[in-house]
């Protein structure tokens, strides 16, 4: 193996990600974190377009007929083998210490580049704007292969705190790991900590230890918010981050670290900061991407003038502080009017008998887009559609209102935990 080959890790959290994550970095290779949700034709492709020439695997993710060291016994003693025996290289801080393809659920995979003084630029201000340190205990429950939570991977290390994972996120399973490992920060996904917080055990968890919960990788209804802190008593932080940025844009609204950040409306200009018009986010800074893996055209369209252009919508309010509003992508334009998914699914959050709630736009012949919801109900809860419709119309406008709302079991998810919101859009756009 040597300075600049891709090494490929497809595993549920574990001590293998820490392993595969110090030891890339010190011989100068690259590694590439797979998406243990994705089908094996996905995983083929990105192996094949990354041009990994190693592959770390769960023997039960393992594609059929690859050539991969596997977990275990042969991994173990290919470890106990070389031990002591890695020699650090020193590398360029330009240099690419990890490639995260996305998921490709609106085509073709783009693979991230980061580069070692991208992520080593977010750890240090992490450590600082976190008051990292030897006494944290890091919670792994996001997955480690997804930068919800692998920054901390390196983050915590270099504060000298302690990792406890889980393999994968169970709401009961992180509950018990908070309470015996007395986990003192973590990092969740929205949907995650709403099960979190609705599970029968969350009141009676011994959370004590826990002095700050941070959200990330969607927007958060405040009524969640509220049943957080009520449970955990602890420090909250929401942030706002995107895998081209290491993740971090912001903590609290604020700019995160070395970053830079401005709110650009439509004619190129900043926005005013009165809280209410809405622009794209753009960034520049020591953790944000050079761009795309052998993709020189989606590098060029992912910036302009120097600033990566997010794609995600804010406002920013007089005393500077962003507010995300939606993606560009999950604005619903109804009758000439724009709908911010978020304001709609805090509506519906605000109902005591929803669990988890998704709304998104469908195509219309009269309105260009109707506004559609799909909610999953606590266990034992009871809500009609026209009850959760009601309660929209107290809290929004009368268009913002769901034309129609699913009951589902289940809402569908990417990789990361967020909510697949295409597969809602396809699924239910077909009848609209």
């Amino acid at each position: 193996m040597r300075a600049g080959d891709r090494v490929a890790i497809l595993a549920p959290n574990g001590l293998e990600f820490l392993e595969a994550t110090f030891a890339t970095a010190g011989i100068g290779a690259i590694l590439v974190p797979l998406n243990v949700r994705l089908a094996p034709r996905e995983i083929a492709e990105i192996l094949e377009r990354s041009g990994a020439r190693a592959l770390i695997c769960d023997p039960a993710l393992a594609p059929d007929g690859a050539d991969a060291l596997r977990i275990g016994p042969e991994y173990e003693a290919l470890l106990e083998r070389h031990a002591g025996s890695l020699a650090p290289v020193a590398v360029a801080g330009d240099a690419v210490a990890q490639i995260y393809f996305t998921s490709g659920t609106t085509g073709r995979p783009k693979g991230v580049l980061l580069t070692h003084r991208n992520v080593c630029a977010h750890a240090r201000a992490a450590i600082l704007e976190l008051g990292l340190g030897e006494e944290d205990v890091w919670g792994h429950f996001a997955p480690m292969f997804h930068l919800a939570d692998a920054w901390a991977t390196l983050a915590i290390t270099a504060a000298g705190g302690t990792h406890a994972m889980l393999p994968r996120f169970d709401a009961e399973a992180a509950l018990a790991a908070i309470e015996r490992e007395r986990v003192t920060i973590t990092n969740l996904v929205p949907t995650m900590l709403n099960l979190i917080v609705r599970h029968p055990r969350a009141r009676g968890t011994d959370a004590s230890s826990l002095r700050l919960l941070l959200t990330g990788g969607a927007p958060i209804a405040p009524a969640l918010v509220q049943d957080a802190l009520a449970t955990f008593r602890c420090e909250y932080a929401p942030t706002y981050g995107m895998t081209e940025t290491s993740p971090f844009l912001t903590i609290s609204g604020r700019a995160f670290g070395p970053v830079e950040l401005r709110v650009v409306g439509d004619d190129g200009a900043d926005v005013p900061r009165d809280g209410r018009s809405v622009g794209e986010i753009r960034a520049r800074g020591e953790t944000v991407t050079p761009g795309y893996f052998e993709d020189p055209a989606a590098t060029r369209e992912a910036f302009e003038d120097g600033w990566l252009k997010t794609g995600d919508l804010a406002v920013v309010d007089p005393e500077g502080s962003i507010a995300i509003v939606d993606r560009r992508k999950d604005v619903i334009k109804t009758g000439g009017e724009a709908v911010y998914s978020a304001e709609v699914e805090s509506a519906l959050y605000a109902h005591p008998a929803v669990l988890e709630a998704a709304v998104f736009g469908v195509p219309d012949p009269l309105w260009g887009e109707s506004v559609r919801a799909a909610v999953v109900l606590r266990p034992g809860a009871h809500a009609t559609e026209a009850e959760l419709a009601e309660a929209c119309r107290a809290l929004v406008a009368g268009y913002k209102v769901p034309r129609a709302i699913a009951f589902l079991p289940e809402l569908p998810r990417v990789g990361s935990g967020k909510i697949a919101k295409r597969i809602l859009r396809e699924t239910y756009g077909r009848d609209a």
